[in-house]
């Protein structure tokens, strides 16, 4: 017990020394280049004085208000900030720059097939509107951030309408977009873009199954029409029955209907001539029936 408790305590020392001393080498090779790089800055700002109005077209860089300036120094970034917007000044031997746009910009996301969760195949497309936020990310942890967030949308897309149904789809838009926004916003964060809204443009649905849903829409309004039509008979019925009521216990009311409706079929056909028979005058002869 005792040598393997040595033996362990040599093999967890060893790689200690190993990775201090790499660390080590690390940070004087660093040193080295920092110091050959300023002495190239050196030699750049000698050259500048000693060609100084030619080269002051070389130095001066102009940036938008709506864009910044990423400054890359000997392959680093330089002050670990962006310059602009208006003037700045970069050295024509070392540096060079990328302009960065800080604009919303918006792209169409290609009609995408889609399998959703109860296996009916539709086509979806849809508009996202992102911008850059942090310029520096933009630039250094992504080789295109445009390219990339246009396929990371794509892909989005498809595995968050795979989870969905059909009747999802089509009525929770909404909730649909703010799923897709969040998804790409926090995959997007290290490259440091913004997506500020996702929207589904449009639903396309084979025509079969158009034809289905058509049918099958028709087919409830039909039922639905029914059963108002039923229930506006009933309650008709049950009015006609009061109204059977009442008159049976005044009989001058059925008179007075019934010049009601001369007064109405007058109106509307003048050429008609009616001759009224009272009621009362057939009733004895249905008595002695």
């Amino acid at each position: 017990p005792m040598i393997s408790t040595t033996s362990s305590t040599v093999e967890m020392v060893t790689p200690r020394k190993l990775q201090i001393s790499e660390e080590n080498v690390e940070d004087k090779n660093a040193g080295r280049l920092e110091c050959f790089g300023w002495l190239l800055v050196i030699i750049s700002l000698l050259f500048i004085a000693l060609t100084f109005p030619i080269t002051l077209f070389m130095c001066v860089k102009i940036v938008k208000e709506y864009e910044r300036a990423v400054i890359f120094r000997l392959g680093r970034i330089a002050d670990r900030k962006p310059k602009g917007p208006g003037l700045f000044f970069v050295l024509p031997c070392t540096d060079n720059f990328v302009k960065v746009d800080l604009r919303t910009v918006s792209f169409d996301i290609p009609p995408q097939e889609i399998l959703t969760k109860d296996s009916v195949t539709v086509s979806v497309d849809g508009v996202v509107y992102f911008r850059i936020h942090c310029p520096i990310s933009a630039v250094a942890n992504v080789s295109n951030a445009h390219s990339s967030t246009r396929l990371l949308a794509q892909t989005t897309l498809r595995n968050v309408l795979g989870t969905k149904n059909l009747s999802e789809l089509l009525s929770d838009r909404e909730g649909i977009s703010v799923s897709m926004q969040e998804a790409l916003d926090e995959a997007t964060d290290s490259w440091g873009i913004k997506v500020e809204r996702v929207e589904i443009k449009d639903v396309k649905l084979p025509q079969q199954l158009q034809r289905a849903m058509a049918a099958e829409a028709e087919a409830s309004r039909e039922a639905r029409a029914k059963i108002i039509a039923a229930e506006g008979e009933m309650n008709a019925s049950r009015a006609l029955k009061e109204a059977a009521l009442v008159i049976d216990e005044a009989p001058s009311a059925l008179q007075l209907r019934y010049l009601q409706t001369l007064n109405s079929i007058a109106a509307e056909k003048n050429s008609t001539i009616i001759f009224p028979l009272p009621i009362d005058m057939m009733q004895s002869f249905m008595q002695k029936k």
